[in-house]
């Protein structure tokens, strides 16, 4: 569990997804930029591969073992949470678990947890 979360409180989930959101982004255009793309159709097409419901769900999967409780518990808040408001190409399951992986990715910014931002960032993205 993260000591910083011991009785602080997080904003929303739909809040915690959308910071999230914006993360994950930064993560794949950085990573995108490393691997020498310049041009910025090349990136916003190559960006695809990484930042869809499907392929969020897929990272999921992947990390879901190494959550922590509070991390967890986030998930379940995320990808539980009434709206649903998903795109038509994506399943309502790849969506929630999309949803539940922007929350998480959005409390390790909000609490400043780096460390273990990268980590599962990291993982996230191993192919399998």
């Amino acid at each position: 569990m993260h000591d910083i979360l011991i009785g602080a409180s997080l904003p929303t989930a739909a809040a915690l997804a959308y910071l999230g959101d914006a993360r994950h982004s930064l993560y794949v255009r950085r990573m995108l930029v490393k691997r020498g793309i310049c041009k910025s159709g090349e990136l916003n097409e190559a960006s695809l591969r990484y930042v869809t419901a499907e392929a969020q769900a897929a990272m999921m999967r992947r990390i879901e073992p190494l959550l922590l409780d509070d991390e967890r518990d986030v998930y379940r808040r995320a990808a539980n949470s009434g709206h649903l408001n998903r795109p038509r190409h994506a399943s309502a399951a790849d969506y929630r678990a999309a949803t539940g992986f922007e929350a998480v990715i959005g409390m390790l910014e909000w609490i400043g947890d780096t460390e273990r931002l990268e980590l599962l960032l990291n993982e996230a993205h191993k192919e399998d």
